[in-house]
């Protein structure tokens, strides 16, 4: 997606640690007239006839994810990473590495939103090493539920999540991918 490099390159910034931050249109300010056009990417490349739930991980998955929800009619989900006192019942959960506060969170879905048999889009905003996604995947194992396929908006290709998934056969498929990140230069893969 162009628009979507495009905005990378003028607006993100590479902090120290192979961050890189699109905070100011993707995950903390969300630009919900471009959001809608990400959507309108993904659309393009999952038959979401097939579609019956969308997951994320909480936090900065939501945004893409609630827009994705509400543009194409089909309702979403999200793990969480603590439980809260609203959480009746049992729970599916997975013990994932966070990249970005660097420590072992788990995250947590009620049984009582993702059954057997449905079929599920996983989407999320950025994929670093892959933990979260794998975290969401199993999540969908345990539930006996159907993956449909994972979306991704920014991958950071030379860390090797998003290779993992597509070598496991995964129906992934990342809207941009960097390939390398430096103060005042990025490159993407093609």
């Amino acid at each position: 997606m162009q628009e979507l490099k495009d905005r990378i390159v003028n607006e993100g910034k590479v902090l120290p640690g192979n961050i890189i931050k699109l905070d100011g249109f993707l995950n903390h300010r969300i630009d919900c007239d471009f959001m809608g056009r990400v959507a309108d990417a993904f659309a393009e490349v999952f038959d979401l006839s097939k579609v019956d739930m969308l997951l994320t991980a909480e936090a900065s998955g939501i945004a893409i994810t609630a827009i994705c929800a509400s543009k194409w009619g089909i309702p979403m989900i999200y793990a969480k990473k603590a439980k809260s006192d609203n959480i009746e019942g049992g729970l599916y959960q997975s013990e994932i590495y966070s990249y970005t506060y660097k420590k072992t969170v788990t995250q947590i879905l009620s049984k009582e939103w993702l059954r057997e048999g449905q079929h599920i889009l996983i989407l999320d905003d950025f994929m670093a090493n892959g933990e979260a996604i794998r975290g969401l995947c199993d999540i969908v194992s345990q539930a006996g539920a159907v993956l449909e396929g994972i979306g991704i908006v920014v991958e950071k290709g030379f860390q090797g999540g998003g290779d993992r998934l597509r070598d496991a056969g995964y129906n992934y498929h990342a809207l941009a991918v960097i390939e390398k990140a430096e103060p005042g230069h990025i490159e993407f893969r093609e």
